[in-house]
């Protein structure tokens, strides 16, 4: 079986890209679709992805909200499911915000597909907070884990 990933986000077309972007990525399975992080969070306890791909902005309970209940210790005594966030936004405070409540990863939605599935793969595989991880939204915060040539449009 592959990673298991739920998607979590408010617009539909949206889903639909992310869906479509993993479709064709081997080891990789879409197991489930939120609109809001209310329904992530349920989502994600009832099916166990191993990977949430979290927007950040969404209406109710935001992605940071949600990050922080899946990333906080369950009845196994470890979290729900790893978390990467998701943005259009490349704001400091989005990736501070996202990062304190636990996430795994933070990328922006103008990342390429191969970028999306490298960093899933990443973080995954628990690798993310580790200072090989290059996944360049983060160099905002943290440049010195950054030697990729896009790291600049960030």
């Amino acid at each position: 079986m592959g990673t298991r990933i739920l998607i979590a986000d408010d617009q539909p077309l949206m889903r639909a890209g992310l869906r479509g972007c993993l479709a064709g990525a081997p080891g990789i399975d879409v197991v489930g679709e939120a609109c809001n992080g209310y329904e992530a969070v349920e989502l994600a306890r009832r099916l166990r992805p191993d990977v949430v791909l979290m927007d950040v902005r969404m209406p109710g309970l935001d992605g940071v909200a949600a990050t922080r209940q899946l990333t906080a210790p369950g009845a196994d005594g470890g979290p729900v499911a790893r978390v990467l966030m998701l943005t259009t936004f490349n704001l400091d405070e989005y990736i501070v915000a996202g990062l304190r409540a636990g996430a795994s990863g933070f990328l922006l939605k103008d990342a390429s597909a191969e970028e999306l599935v490298r960093a899933i793969r990443i973080v995954a595989a628990g690798d993310a907070r580790s200072p090989k991880i290059r996944v360049p939204c983060w160099t905002t915060c943290w440049p010195q884990w950054s030697t990729s040539p896009s790291a600049s449009r960030c």
